[in-house]
């Protein structure tokens, strides 16, 4: 994997990305899902890996442009360059339009990713709105004489490209290996290699997805989709590449060596990849059968799920991650985020009501930078809460009266934790329907405790008692300290 371009690799060499420039603009573009089936845990960490990214590179002053693609044609059974569309099978067994299984499951996708408070993308191409740049990039291609026609469909020629360029710079994989790991299938005596891949299908008369084109009426090859939409709504040459590790290859090394072929040049300085979810240490995914729905996970409805998990839990457990490494899913490791999520917001909800000493005996400027180098440092995601999870003992210690925070201090901090946990993570507290909510209760309860001060001040101690006692069987902890009395909820 030596020659796999990552953004890993660069960021602790060169610090540009960070740094301000002009104009301050960034091209992200990441390989959105196939929908032909509901979302499932595996297609949540790419979501939810790339938003992290899309907001962290906001917040430093960055203007991202964001393209997530929808891929609706062309993406075969077994990623394969022979069989039946993924949509239009799907279309076929339910009966219906390939466009009615594309925006139903479009529409469920989109619920879901709000759910778990992913941001929309700048723009969101559909493959099958973009058939005639698809076209374009094949003639590209087809003059660059990196590729050939065969009884009505193209393909790419990737040994005569791999004897001038390097098909295999990215994955890490030669020629030779790739030609041993292809597969013999039917229907590809086409091919001059078997390790060949189409740009363009001539479809059979069954295929219902087709579009008139100068070689046949046919479809686009998967791997097209990307190269065309990123290089249309980014430039020839982008920023970040994104995607799950198993799109490297084929789909991602495709991508470059079209991108080569029609315009001399890769189209992407840096790729990003997240790591697999497993079960058990098996990859999650449709074609195994053993992958959860989003929907599940919501509701509980699932043989394996103990209990129903809320969209922010699984935002939490996903990031706990750094998002190359690996994840494995289990009830015990969700209960965990879950314990862990309640902690974070309620000491964020602690902060609120803090009240400032004279002086500080906390490093809060220190926590705030590192905080900052841990997203800097490849969106160190888990290191990041690491460091939230300091703040938390921070914010316990001043409640307690153990340490003490100035005002500026306390001004920073809750900053701090207003940035990276709701701004960059994109947690939330699920319980509140809005910042008009959370003043209407801070209000309230201010009022309660100024009535409970009253009652102190008059010696009415019975009132005072069971104000306390009665906010404690609603699990608000009141605590007097010397500047007064401060409130939170209950760990």
């Amino acid at each position: 994997m030596e020659n796999q371009i990552s953004l890993y690799n660069t960021l602790t060499r060169r610090k540009e990305l960070f740094e301000p420039m002009s104009p301050p603009h960034v091209g992200l573009y990441v390989c959105g899902p196939t929908v032909y089936g509901d979302a499932h845990l595996g297609h949540a960490r790419p979501a939810i890996t790339f938003d992290l990214v899309f907001r962290y590179l906001n917040h430093v002053g960055y203007k991202v442009r964001y393209v997530r693609n929808i891929t609706d044609v062309g993406h075969l059974e077994n990623d394969a360059d022979v069989g039946e569309d993924k949509v239009a099978k799907k279309a076929r067994l339910e009966q219906l339009e390939p466009m009615e299984i594309v925006q139903y499951f479009t529409n469920r996708y989109h619920h879901d990713m709000e759910m778990l408070n992913v941001l929309p993308p700048s723009i969101e191409p559909h493959a099958s709105g973009h058939i005639i740049e698809q076209i374009d990039l094949v003639k590209k291609i087809l003059d660059s004489g990196y590729a050939y026609e065969e009884n009505g469909s193209v393909y790419f020629d990737v040994v005569k490209y791999n004897r001038e360029h390097n098909y295999g710079k990215l994955s890490g994989r030669s020629i030779e290996e790739t030609l041993e790991n292809t597969r013999d299938l039917a229907g590809q005596e086409e091919k001059h290699n078997q390790v060949d891949f189409a740009i363009w299908k001539k479809a059979s008369p069954e295929h219902i997805m087709r579009w008139p084109s100068p070689w046949s009426s046919g479809f686009p090859g998967w791997h097209l989709e990307c190269t065309a939409m990123g290089c249309k709504y980014l430039g020839d040459t982008f920023d970040i590449h994104g995607g799950g590790m198993d799109l490297i290859f084929p789909h991602h090394e495709s991508e470059i060596a079209q991108a080569v072929a029609a315009n001399g040049r890769d189209h992407v300085r840096y790729w990003m990849h997240n790591n697999m979810i497993t079960i058990n240490g098996q990859k999650m995914g449709k074609s195994l059968n053993n992958f959860i729905t989003l929907g599940e996970f919501f509701s509980g409805k699932q043989a394996s799920l103990e209990q129903a998990y809320s969209p922010i839990t699984i935002r939490f457990f996903i990031l706990q991650a750094q998002y190359r490494s690996t994840l494995d899913f289990s009830n015990e490791a969700l209960k965990a985020a879950e314990k862990g999520l309640k902690r974070l917001l309620a000491a964020a909800e602690t902060l609120r009501s803090l009240a400032p000493s004279a002086n500080s005996t906390l490093d809060v400027a220190g926590l705030r930078q590192k905080c900052y180098d841990a997203m800097n440092d490849d969106f160190n995601s888990p290191i990041l809460m690491a460091h939230l999870f300091d703040g938390v003992r921070m914010i316990n210690s001043v409640k307690d009266g153990k340490e003490t925070i100035s005002a500026t201090d306390l001004d920073l901090l809750r900053k701090t934790f207003t940035v990276f946990i709701f701004d960059i993570l994109g947690l939330k507290d699920e319980g509140k329907s809005s910042a008009g909510n959370d003043e209407l209760v801070e209000g309230l309860m201010q009022t309660i405790l100024d009535i409970r001060k009253e009652a102190k001040l008059k010696k009415d101690w019975p009132t005072a008692d069971k104000i306390r006692e009665h906010l404690t069987s609603l699990n608000i902890e009141v605590k007097d300290t010397k500047e007064g009395a401060v409130w939170g909820m209950k760990e």
